[in-house]
């Protein structure tokens, strides 16, 4: 009974070691991506006639479930959305046949009107990776209202995890006062005027979802006197009367 056993483990091992130097194979053959040459009559296919045939079978398998032939409805409208590549690292899966590496991709999106979203996206290449997080960015675009489509109305704070920022409104002429993850937020956001600060971990993911945490609190003078039962006049008035008494308290 145990030279069975034995032979059976041994054919486990060998039918996984075959399934793992297939999938090697095969990643190999796309990326040489060679034509097939013509193979002569009565004998086997030849190898790059298998890759192209993995090549098909992959790119069916890519293709299933998704609706490419659907464009988002900003590039339907003709408005050019902005794209900005924050971070990208390498990563390794770790498997039985060694290790797998990829590439992981940290996208901002936004149509300088307003509108931001950001997403990552991991995949073998980096092309590939971009490509994802950008759509997983135009998935999930927020707005947030702005000053005279320049700055923010109020100031803010964002925490998540590690990540502290701050973000205050600024005068026309300031610029974008940020470095890092948080200028690229504010330049797909179409923000010409704000003053940022970062005191918590230089993470840019942790940075990028404390900051879009801020900017979900933003409102607008409309909004409150809608919510509160108020004129808009009363609302910028209150605020005016405010900035003029810190005025006087810091002379």
């Amino acid at each position: 009974m145990q030279p069975a056993a034995t032979s059976r483990r041994e054919q486990k091992k060998n039918l996984n070691d075959a399934r793992v130097l297939t999938r090697q194979w095969r990643h190999n053959a796309r990326r040489l991506r060679a034509p097939a040459p013509v193979s002569a009559p009565g004998k086997s296919r030849s190898v790059p006639e298998v890759a192209d045939a993995a090549d098909v079978a992959a790119a069916s398998r890519r293709g299933r479930g998704r609706r490419d032939d659907r464009r988002p409805r900003d590039e339907e409208g003709g408005e050019e959305l902005i794209e900005k590549l924050v971070h990208i690292n390498r990563v390794s899966k770790t498997v039985k046949g060694g290790k797998r590496f990829g590439f992981a991709a940290l996208v901002v999106v936004g149509d300088g009107k307003g509108r931001a979203g950001f997403g990552h996206g991991k995949a073998r290449e980096v092309p590939e990776a971009i490509s994802k997080a950008t759509a997983a960015a135009k998935k999930a675009m927020i707005r947030v209202p702005l000053r005279d489509g320049r700055t923010l109305h109020h100031d803010g704070r964002g925490v998540f995890g590690a990540g502290n920022v701050t973000l205050r409104s600024a005068p026309a002429g300031t610029g974008i006062i940020a470095g890092g993850p948080m200028r690229a937020v504010f330049e797909s956001l179409g923000v010409a005027d704000v003053v940022t600060k970062s005191v918590g971990t230089s993470n840019p993911y942790n940075m990028i979802r404390a900051t879009f945490e801020a900017l979900g609190e933003q409102t607008s003078p409309k909004s409150v006197a809608q919510r509160r039962g108020k004129k808009v006049s009363h609302i910028l008035g209150r605020r005016r009367s405010a900035l003029a008494a810190d005025v006087e308290a810091l002379a």
